[in-house]
């Protein structure tokens, strides 16, 4: 970001699971940081959430400037925003609720100052719908954990100035993340809708009796998954191409693969099929806590990215 467009007060409106990573992202990054969320024991849980995932973040690597002393919290929202030049909301997933916050803090946030949002499903539109200066708004939807995954979805509404769209990518940039502008708008974004796509086949095959939860879970994090941990899929179809790349892909390759998506099915979510997911799901977690498994997760995440980043990937 040019100096003029530098960031370094960033308002958390909304201090949760996500939010409060949003929170240890940028104290990491060496910004001043202030939180407001209404809710009882919300400063106790953001600075419990935010001392637990700095020795990630130290693994990682943190800005000289860096310190858990520059977070600070009100449970005033007018006050929280004030100041800021960049506020992250990350409020519950509700569409009347985000559009009455986004409404309060256009009043209260200095006019030049970014207002994005973490919604998983909630287009920009909405969210910018009565908002007096609604060019400053937008989606940076990320992926759990904030401080762990690069990636961020930067979504404008048809308001979103360009000017805003660039700054924001660029703030995110500059905390590290891996900002993807979409082109257009739309429900869920597109992360999410990827990920629905592929578990629909899934629970469809699981229902059909081909296999069962450990060996669909199985079958993308060991075959596929690692691939994408690498390069996207429509790269990896130019590898499957050999010498050919995409062309030979393309020619020889792509009409079968259609073949098969004209073949999947979609799943009839019965009782039965939940139970059938909860049943897999809590035999692969053998006991160990949702925070135990994400600890995991997340320390195995941090070396590939840190093998990605050595090998200049």
């Amino acid at each position: 970001m040019s100096p003029s467009n530098a960031v370094n007060r960033v308002a958390i409106v909304g201090a949760g699971t996500i939010g409060s990573s949003w929170a240890a992202l940028c104290l990491a990054r060496g910004l001043d940081v202030v939180a407001t969320d209404p809710a009882p024991n919300a400063e106790a849980n953001l600075r419990a959430y935010v001392a637990g995932a700095w020795k990630t973040l130290a693994a990682i690597g943190l800005s000289p400037q860096a310190s858990l002393d520059r977070l600070d919290f009100t449970s005033n929202l007018q006050e929280a925003v004030q100041d800021a030049g960049f506020v992250q909301e990350s409020g519950p997933e509700l569409r009347d609720f985000k559009v009455r916050l986004f409404a309060e803090m256009d009043e209260a946030a200095p006019p030049e100052t970014i207002l994005a949002s973490s919604t998983s499903w909630i287009t920009p539109d909405v969210l910018q719908s009565q908002c007096r200066r609604p060019g400053r708004c937008m989606v940076g939807h990320p992926l759990n954990p904030p401080h762990v995954i690069p990636l961020v979805e930067v979504v404008g509404g048809a308001q979103t100035s360009p000017d805003a769209l660039e700054r924001g990518t660029d703030f995110y940039a500059s905390l590290g993340k891996k900002p993807v502008l979409l082109r257009k708008a739309l429900p869920g974004h597109v992360v999410n809708r990827l990920q629905a796509a592929l578990y629909r086949e899934i629970l469809y095959l699981v229902q059909q009796g081909v296999l069962g939860i450990a060996d669909a879970d199985a079958l993308i994090s060991y075959g596929p998954g690692l691939r994408w941990g690498v390069m996207g899929p429509s790269l990896q179809w130019h590898l499957a191409g050999g010498q050919g790349g995409i062309h030979h892909f393309m020619e020889q390759l792509m009409d079968p693969l259609c073949g098969v998506m004209s073949n999947l099915g979609a799943p009839d979510l019965t009782d039965a099929l939940r139970q059938t997911v909860i049943e897999g799901v809590s035999e692969q977690a053998g006991g160990r806590s949702v925070d135990e498994l994400a600890d995991r997760e997340n320390r195995i995440i941090v070396d590939l990215l840190a093998l990605r980043a050595r090998a200049g990937a």
